[in-house]
């Protein structure tokens, strides 16, 4: 065997053994089951009402909205915190994408998606709680 038909097999092994390896780490990485995270903590209760942010404009936590934004405004609690709402039997994870609300007596703001998936309309008391 030539010097050059000796370093062509040695480069062609070494790339047969790149690919096997990143066939194995996808194939491994595949398998891995994307779970929710768990809620933690207490319920809470609280009151909320459906909004309707500026459309395809960024919220106070930098998120662009729009009409499938599943999101929360809340007044103190971080941007991006996931945490679950409840209503009337159906468990939402969502997270928090802007600030407010401005109503008097609410504690969150619903999106207008967020709101439907949940059936609420109008202002009501809702529960919630954090998600790991």
């Amino acid at each position: 065997m030539t010097r050059f038909a000796t370093q062509r097999a040695a480069v062609i092994a070494g790339i047969a053994i790149l690919v096997a390896a990143i066939a194995f780490a996808v194939i491994e990485h595949g398998d891995q089951k994307k779970s929710l995270p768990q809620p933690i903590g207490q319920w809470y209760t609280a009151l909320a009402a459906p909004y309707t942010p500026t459309a395809n404009a960024k919220g106070a936590c930098g998120v662009v909205m729009d009409a499938k934004t599943l999101g929360v405004a809340h007044p103190v609690l971080p941007c991006g915190v996931k945490i679950y709402i409840g209503y009337k039997g159906k468990d939402v994870l969502t997270q928090v994408v802007d600030r407010g609300p401005t109503g008097p007596g609410r504690e969150f703001n619903l999106t207008v998606a967020l709101s439907d998936l949940l059936h609420l309309d109008g202002t009501q008391r809702i529960k919630w709680r954090f998600a790991s």
